[in-house]
C-alpha cells in the first residue's frame, strides 16, 4: 500500500443526532507524517476506526492510491497498516514473542533495531533474561510505558506500509516522550504515517497538522505555520505549554 491515504466527503456517526464529521476531506501524503489534532471529544480515534473499517462511514469513501479501500481484502487491509494506540493489549508470553506476533519466524537482529527505535532495547537488557522475560497477563510485569514501548516495537516489527499512532505516547513519561521523538523520523521513514495526538509536543516534527473542530477541518499546516495563524491549535498549543490557563 505504498500510496497516499485519502478521506473524501466523509460523513459519519454513531447516531443521527450526534454527528461525529460531517462532509470532512483531507489527504495522508505518501511517505509523509500527517497529525490529526482538536479539542478533547470530537472523534479522533473515530477516523482510526474508519480506516481499519471497524465503522463505514454514512457517506463519502477512504481510498488508499486508486482503490476505495471497501473493495480491499480486510485481512489485506489490516495487515498492511501498523496501528499503536492507547490501550495496548500484550499476552502472558516472552517480550520477543510479543514483539514478533504474529510472526512466527524469528530475526534477531531486526528485532534489536525495532527494540531500539521505540526507545525499548534499554529496558529490556536490564532483565536478567532480556528479550527472553515473561511479562505476564496483558503485561502485568511492565510498567504503562514500558507497555507502549513494546507496541511501537511490534508494529515496526510487522513492517506495514502504513503506521497508525493513536495517543501512542499517552502513558510515556516525558524524557521517554522525548527520546521517541527524536526517533519519530526513523521510525515512520519510507512509510505513510497517520499521528492521533492530544498532547501537541509529541507532533511537532508533522509534515502536516490536521485540526479538527465540530465535525470539520478548522486549519491545517506545519507546527510552526499553524502558531503563525494565531487559531484553534495557536489556543491549544498556549494551553498546554502554560501560556494561557483554559
Amino acid at each position: 500500500f505504498d500510496e497516499s491515504l485519502d478521506f473524501k466527503s466523509i460523513q459519519f456517526y454513531y447516531n443521527k443526532n450526534n454527528i461525529v464529521f460531517d462532509n470532512i476531506s483531507f489527504t495522508v501524503e505518501r511517505k509523509k507524517i500527517t497529525a490529526i489534532v482538536g479539542p478533547t471529544g470530537i472523534g479522533k480515534t473515530s477516523l482510526v476506526k474508519l480506516l481499519l473499517r471497524f465503522y463505514d462511514p454514512q457517506k463519502g469513501e477512504i481510498r488508499i492510491g486508486n482503490e476505495d479501500i471497501k473493495s480491499l481484502e480486510l485481512r489485506s487491509l489490516r495487515e498492511n497498516i501498523g496501528l499503536v494506540g492507547q490501550d495496548t493489549f500484550l499476552f502472558d508470553g516472552t517480550i520477543q514473542e510479543n514483539i514478533m506476533y504474529p510472526d512466527e519466524n524469528v530475526d534477531f537482529e531486526k528485532m534489536k533495531k525495532v527494540s531500539e527505535l521505540s526507545q525499548s532495547y534499554e529496558f529490556i537488557q536490564d532483565f536478567e533474561k532480556g528479550f527472553e522475560t515473561l511479562i505476564g497477563e496483558r503485561g502485568v510485569k511492565l510498567s504503562g510505558g514500558q507497555k507502549q514501548r513494546l507496541a511501537i516495537a511490534r508494529a515496526l516489527y510487522k513492517d506495514p506500509s502504513i503506521l497508525v499512532f493513536d495517543e501512542a505516547t499517552s502513558s510515556i513519561d516525558n524524557h521517554t516522550e522525548s527520546l521517541i521523538q527524536k526517533s519519530m523520523k526513523d521510525i515512520c521513514r519510507d512509510r505513510t504515517a497517520l499521528i492521533i495526538a492530544h498532547r501537541l509536543s509529541t507532533i511537532r516534527y508533522a509534515d502536516n497538522i490536521i485540526v479538527i473542530d465540530n465535525g470539520n477541518i478548522a486549519e491545517t499546516g506545519s507546527h510552526e505555520e499553524l502558531v503563525l495563524k494565531n487559531g484553534l491549535y495557536k489556543r491549544l498549543w498556549d494551553i498546554q505549554t502554560g501560556v494561557v490557563v483554559d
